[in-house]
């Protein structure tokens, strides 16, 4: 009999070499999804996606623009599914399994092995980072996406050329930038990996590349130009905390991106194997320069004026990495297969998935745990000690000011229920209404004071006067007017309430 044609396309489905990793990344990101808290940069998603269009493009006009096309994803991702923690965090998970599925379809195409790519994406699940990275409300994982994406559409449109394939390499490039500008140093690595190509098939060059890659990469470059001018005039005031990368950062640079050196090394020992493969070997050194080369572009940018050299910047890489991985599982196999049946070379195949796994495991509990994103500050207790002893018309005072980066206000505002919402003191505008990530604070603390019963003070540390944290003119108004009437510790905070004197 027959198979009916929706059996045929389950069968096709579960067939192919990319469904498995792709669901094994959603299992693996969405446990104990919500157990980190937000952290602040996921709070400034938050903050910025929330607000209405109108005011988010006026924000990055301002500040934040290398992250413009994300934010605004994401302002209809909220407007469509709510701003709960899954809401926010589920956009990562999906776009890390598509980064699972293109690793598994690349290393499937450039080792000609199903086991390479089946291995190749099984791998990029168990990196420590790219589940940390797939649990945050931020644009790395659908930057690592959209990357892996045009790696594979560039290997097809090489292979066959045509206007359609061209396009979606475009686009998914134009996509990776406009999320995050330093995913277009993955161009130099995908350039290196056409003149390889070009080189391989010289005697059969196709004149019609020599101007359809170019013209691809002018069209992927458009969109992004004008966030690219008006990132780099924000880039002093978003990035001046990176420090200027060493020799020495670079030579490490391998443990920092995978969140762990042993992993790295199990992925450099199979990618050698790869490179010593016979008749792969080309392959192996186009995927190894689509890996290693923004790194060492962004490296040596960043000795400049303004560093760009961090770890999560540069997350992309990591399919590449996988699928130069793949590709040693996958030559592990065919030289098994010589000497030993089918099962023999399949469990040799899974143990060298199994055993990166193994080593990663410790690192994939530690980077779900509560504080896993925000190392220093227990928001979620901050909200629930306020939340419990709230009044109608209660104020709250968070730090601002220097500690804008912190994102402490908007931290704790996030975790307290909907129908919670004390007044801010000290602030003459919003963040919203300021256009920017940050609110602006009152020059005059006295004339912002109100006339609450009560105010709620969040102060950085556990220090005994809930007060000496803030700028001196905001405590001497405070004190003016209010008195301690309780004083609580959270991990990193101090929540107390102020009642009126008089």
């Amino acid at each position: 009999m027959t198979p009916s044609l929706p059996a045929r396309t389950v069968s096709r489905l579960l067939g192919g070499v990319w469904i498995w990793p792709a669901l094994a990344a959603v299992v693996i990101g969405c446990y104990r999804l919500t157990t980190p808290e937000l952290w602040r940069d996921e709070i400034s998603t938050w903050t910025a996606s929330t607000r209405g269009l109108g005011d988010l493009l006026r924000m990055l006009q301002h500040v934040d623009a290398s992250n413009g096309v994300y934010y605004v994803f994401m302002h209809g991702w909220t407007t469509l599914f709510g701003d709960s923690p899954i809401a926010l965090r589920l956009p990562s998970v999906l776009a890390m399994a598509g980064a699972a599925a293109f690793s598994a379809l690349t290393a499937q195409r450039m080792f000609d092995s199903r086991v390479a790519g089946l291995a190749a994406g099984l791998l990029l699940t168990v990196v420590p980072n790219v589940a940390r990275y797939a649990q945050e409300a931020r644009s790395y994982a659908l930057v690592t996406c959209a990357v892996a994406a045009a790696t594979w559409l560039l290997l097809l449109a090489l292979e066959r050329p045509g206007p359609g394939r061209w396009a979606g390499y475009s686009a998914c490039v134009a996509l990776a930038g406009g999320a995050h500008l330093i995913s277009l140093s993955t161009l130099g690595g995908q350039f290196a990996l056409v003149l390889l190509h070009l080189w391989r098939t010289r005697g059969a060059v196709n004149r019609r590349l020599l101007w359809q890659y170019p013209l691809a990469v002018l069209g992927a470059l458009a969109p992004v130009v004008p966030l690219m001018l008006l990132g780099s005039s924000q880039s002093v005031r978003q990035l001046g905390w990176i420090p200027t990368p060493t020799l020495f950062d670079l030579r490490t640079f391998g443990k920092l991106l995978f969140a762990s050196a042993d992993v790295f090394h199990l992925f450099a020992a199979l990618a050698l194997v790869t490179l010593l493969w016979r008749g792969r070997r080309l392959a192996a050194l186009q995927l190894l320069l689509v890996a290693v080369l923004p790194v060492a572009a962004v490296w040596a940018v960043s000795l400049g004026a303004t560093s760009y050299f961090i770890d999560r910047y540069l997350l992309f890489t990591l399919p590449a990495w996988a699928a130069l991985a793949g590709g040693g599982v996958g030559a592990l196999y065919a030289i098994a297969r010589r000497f030993a049946p089918v099962p023999v070379c399949a469990a040799l195949a899974l143990a060298a998935v199994a055993v990166p796994a193994v080593q990663a495991a410790p690192l994939q509990r530690l980077v779900r745990g509560p504080y896993a994103h925000e190392h220093g500050s227990d928001y979620r207790s901050a909200a629930a000690l306020i939340a419990a002893g709230y009044r109608q018309g209660d104020g709250v005072v968070a730090p601002y000011g220097e500690w804008n980066w912190a994102m402490i206000g908007p931290a704790v505002d996030f975790y307290l229920p909907h129908d919670i919402r004390p007044y801010s003191v000290f602030l003459q505008n919003t963040a919203a209404q300021a256009g920017d990530l940050y609110p602006v604070e009152c020059p005059v603390p006295t004339s912002c004071l109100g006339t609450a019963q009560r105010i709620w003070v969040v102060t950085v540390g556990t220090a005994t006067d809930p007060l000496q944290t803030l700028p001196a003119d905001q405590s001497k108004a405070l004190r003016a007017h209010y008195a301690p009437a309780g004083v609580q510790l959270v991990r990193g905070l101090t929540v107390s309430l102020l009642e009126r004197t008089g």
